[in-house]
């Protein structure tokens, strides 16, 4: 029997996989599909392992593998069998690589890349709450063991060296990025504005304060209302997008505040979007009135993507996301005075100075926050571990000036 030339043999593309719990809407789920595609578009083969969700057929799009396992469990069993079958998984898809975005699937990841004898990253994406008890930490410090660890926001870098005393050497920022391709206003057809604004029974009579996110207390909803409170105007409403959980106490509470303070025809539940590009059309205003900080900010940049003026608390990885005075607010947490006065200006502007403010904040992603270069150099990690990795072509290899990396012209 004749094996030929291994020359001549056909390459077998290198493996990223990716776990993380679930494919559904969110910040981590949604930068694993954009990454996945940046890998096939690069010559890699991108794998993602997760419980799955409503993002599954989007990261079959690009080209991608899935694989369903009970990523989301915590059950220490549960655990330790996803393990043994990522680091099969591993050696039957030529994984070089695994990137865990998550605590639970991390500690199976780390097992999984030992035992196949690969290498292990992690991505940081939020600040874990409980790191004061020691048992809490040690389940956390999962999301540090990583050959590299990336920290979504200069925030999230501080946190993981002072808590977790990483080793900097080990730590990228990478901010998430936005796609400008899709978050673009000059493409967004009327009628698919129409069709939510007519879903959320919107009308055209008063202006729209948009506050975008999982409906949970940290995101700022009762400061909103409190900020209300304190205007004289009433020529605006509050539409609250984002995925909620009527039966939840917290949602409860919402709605108690919401009919106490006899703002129930000025505040509109707009549920899960699919379509977030054509909700920011809707916006006069986009607000995250966080009441304590967070990793990052995926929304505002979207918002400014869109165009539209953004308001963000000054806290966490936030200020990160707006260029204060340019193309949007910050304003202090849990300061409802403070909020409204910042929403007044908003809603104040004229158009001109709008559409200056528009250009600036569009600019300003494409510049520092977009989807390509949170790709790139996402990419350019798994390349400093996988030493076989494919290598972008002379034509877009990525090239610095004055320390900002920039594409490569071709010719």
């Amino acid at each position: 029997m004749t094996t030929g030339n291994p020359l001549m043999q056909p390459q077998v593309r290198p493996a990223v996989l990716q776990v993380l719990p679930s494919l559904e809407s969110g910040g981590a789920e949604r930068g694993t599909v954009q990454i996945a595609g940046a890998l096939v578009e690069a010559g890699w083969n991108a794998v993602v392992a997760s419980s799955g969700g409503r993002l599954e057929r989007e990261l079959a799009a690009t080209g991608a593998t899935h694989v369903t396992l009970p990523l989301a469990s915590k059950n220490p069993l549960v655990i330790a069998s996803n393990a043994v079958r990522l680091a099969k998984l591993a050696r039957a898809r030529n994984v070089r690589l695994i990137h865990a975005r998550s605590r639970a699937p991390a500690w199976s990841a780390a097992f999984a890349a030992r035992r196949a004898g690969i290498s292990f990253m992690t991505t940081f994406h939020g600040v874990y709450q409980g790191h004061e008890h020691w048992l809490k930490k040690r389940y956390n410090a999962i999301m540090t063991a990583g050959d590299r660890v990336i920290a979504v926001s200069d925030y999230v870098h501080e946190h993981v060296q002072k808590v977790y005393g990483v080793d900097a050497a080990r730590v990228r920022v990478i901010r998430r990025g936005v796609d400008l391709a899709a978050f673009d206003p000059a493409i967004v057809r009327g009628h698919r504005v129409a069709a939510l604004s007519e879903r959320w029974q919107l009308g055209y009579e008063r202006k729209v304060v948009m506050l975008p996110g999982r409906v949970v207390r940290i995101k700022g909803h009762l400061l909103m209302l409190d900020a209300m409170m304190r205007m004289e105007r009433r020529d605006f409403i509050v539409l609250i997008v984002g995925d909620l959980d009527p039966a939840s106490s917290y949602v409860k509470e919402l709605e108690r505040d919401i009919l106490r303070k006899g703002l129930t025809d000025r505040v509109h539940f707009g549920g899960h979007c699919d379509d977030m590009a054509a909700a920011y059309m809707l916006a006069d205003v986009v607000t995250l009135p966080a009441i304590g900080p967070e990793a990052f900010g995926r929304v505002a940049i979207e918002a400014q993507a869109m165009g539209k003026p953004v308001i963000v608390t000054n806290a966490g990885g936030l200020p990160e996301t707006v260029m204060p005075a340019s193309t949007g607010w910050l304003v202090e947490p849990n300061n409802p005075d403070e909020l409204a006065w910042a929403l007044d200006l908003a809603l104040s502007m004229e158009t001109d100075v709008r559409e200056r403010l528009a250009t600036r904040a569009r600019q300003f992603v494409a510049d520092e926050l977009s989807i390509d270069q949170m790709c790139r150099r996402t990419l350019d990690v798994y390349r400093e571990l996988v030493k076989d990795a494919p290598r972008p072509s002379a034509a877009t290899a990525p090239v610095t000036v004055d320390g900002i990396l920039q594409e490569r012209e071709a010719g």
